[in-house]
């Protein structure tokens, strides 16, 4: 009698339904031992939908890691450039800032009246608070307007009107569904910022402060500190003052706790930020330095150039640290679609692996009845 061995099963010259019969038990009982057994993949998420659903979720998840992952290296590309735009752009900055200082002092010293270095009582703040064009960057946007909150919060507490002017289309949303806040302009802007954009908004400060509709001006923008690192701050913009806190009618100092005071500063080719105190006349001079004309024509002419540099400056360290902001969320973005499809793949190989078995099972139950 001829056999032949496979699979630990002997097949002889015996009818086929006595041999089909052998296979059917042990199959039966192979597939019984599995089901029974503790699955690895047991600890996963049980999710109520069918195979299809489940295919199309993780096409969905591909198709949102693609988009996110995309988004980030766009944000990544251009965030670059934007830092270098705001480090070229300190030591002009600074620069301006010590002269101006050096001459508003002596301008001081000899009594002569300028229109935006004059220090008066404030009774009313202008609040120009600058945001992003887009979403999609964390919670970029929301720590700004945060900001803002609390800084209206104490003005309001120390009884001082104030108006906001708002730069971006996320703070203009925001600003346009709270009717009950003071905004007296919305401005927007579109891609890298550019002299004329800030000239827009150093337009409506200028005829804001000279007018005296407002006694005070401050800049609140998110500074940018590093790729990973940026911080909401106030910067205030008018009075140019050397001679320390701008108080209210009664003395007291309407001055933010974390007011920047013109420095943002580069050491040692990385960033950094110092806050300066309070400081002396003679701190105030720049040496060796001699000016053939008139204060109030140096004044003059380098007030509007004041302006328009430190609200350009806002605008670049805003948008620097909101592509730094979008890169680091787009990143995490694409780190969960991993994941998720990850575990959506697993769930549905575990599901998929199950349908099959149970299907042999059926056609296992079959056979054995018709036996």
């Amino acid at each position: 009698m001829s056999q032949l061995k496979l699979s630990s099963f002997v097949y002889s010259d015996k009818p086929f339904h006595s041999i089909n019969h052998v296979f059917i038990q042990h199959h039966s009982r192979l597939f019984r031992s599995n089901i029974s057994r503790p699955s690895k993949l047991s600890n996963f998420p049980t999710i109520n939908c069918s195979l299809r659903e489940l295919r199309q979720r993780i096409a969905s998840v591909k198709n949102t890691q693609k988009i996110t992952e995309a988004m980030k290296l766009v944000a990544a590309a251009k965030v670059r450039r934007a830092q270098e735009a705001v480090v070229n752009s300190r030591p002009f900055s600074e620069s301006l800032i010590d002269v101006l200082y050096s001459i508003n002092q002596q301008a001081q010293l000899e009594d002569i009246d300028i229109p935006l270095t004059n220090i008066r009582p404030v009774k009313k703040v202008a609040l120009v608070v600058i945001t992003g064009e887009r979403g999609l960057c964390g919670g970029f946007n929301n720590f700004v307007l945060r900001k803002a909150e609390v800084r209206i919060a104490e003005l309001e507490n120390l009884g001082l009107d104030y108006t906001v002017i708002s730069v971006g289309k996320k703070g203009n949303s925001y600003f346009i569904r709270r009717p009950w806040v003071s905004v007296d302009r919305f401005i927007e802007g579109e891609g890298f910022p550019t002299a004329k954009d800030s000239q827009v908004i150093a337009d409506d400060v200028f005829s804001l402060f000279v007018s005296e509709e407002v006694d005070k001006v401050e800049l609140l923008y998110t500074k940018f500190v590093s790729l990973v690192k940026s911080n909401p701050v106030i910067h205030t913009l008018l009075p140019l003052s050397a001679e320390g806190e701008i108080r209210d009618a009664n003395g007291n100092s309407v001055d933010a706790s974390e007011d920047e005071f013109f420095r943002l500063t580069s050491k040692e080719g990385k960033l950094a930020v110092e806050r300066d105190k309070l400081m002396g006349k003679s701190d105030v001079f720049l040496p060796n330095m001699e000016f053939e004309q008139d204060p109030v024509q140096i004044l003059d002419a380098l007030m509007p150039l004041y302006l328009n540099n430190q609200i350009l400056r806002a605008l670049q360290e805003s948008l620097a640290s909101e592509l730094a902001a979008r890169m680091n969320a787009m990143s995490n973005a694409t780190d969960n679609a991993i994941d998720l499809k990850k575990s959506l793949s697993n769930v549905y190989n575990r599901e998929r692996q199950s349908k099959i078995t149970n299907e042999i099972l059926e056609i296992v139950a079959g056979a054995e009845a018709l036996l």
